[in-house]
């Protein structure tokens, strides 16, 4: 069984950056594939960004160029680095691993 926590959101302006944190327990970590999903009022979740183990990048159209994804298996940590931020990045975020769901992080981006 693992376990997530995801941490780091917060509330930013149109144009900042915020940098998301996954941190796992209870499972070897370098072996999964991790995902960031997010999840906006009203709307399905999507997937964002993905790292393979071996650290193959992914991300969905909408933030490409914008957000980055990065993990550190000695911390068994997955970054999310997110620049230029816009109102429709507005969502919680999650991450995934196994199929396993942290609780998610609010990210709330508004004038």
């Amino acid at each position: 069984q693992v376990q997530l926590v995801e941490s780091g959101g917060g509330l930013v302006q149109p144009g900042g950056s915020l940098r998301l944190s996954c941190s796992a327990s209870g499972r070897i970590f370098t072996a999964y594939d991790v995902g960031w999903y997010r999840q906006a009022p009203g709307k399905p979740r999507e997937w964002v960004a993905s790292i393979t183990a071996i650290r193959t990048t992914n991300y969905a159209d909408s933030v490409k160029g914008r957000f980055s994804i990065s993990r550190d298996n000695a911390k068994k940590t997955v970054y999310l680095q997110m620049n230029s931020l816009k109102s429709e990045d507005t969502a919680v975020y999650y991450c995934d691993l196994d199929a396993s769901w942290g609780q998610g992080t609010q990210v709330t981006v508004t004038s």
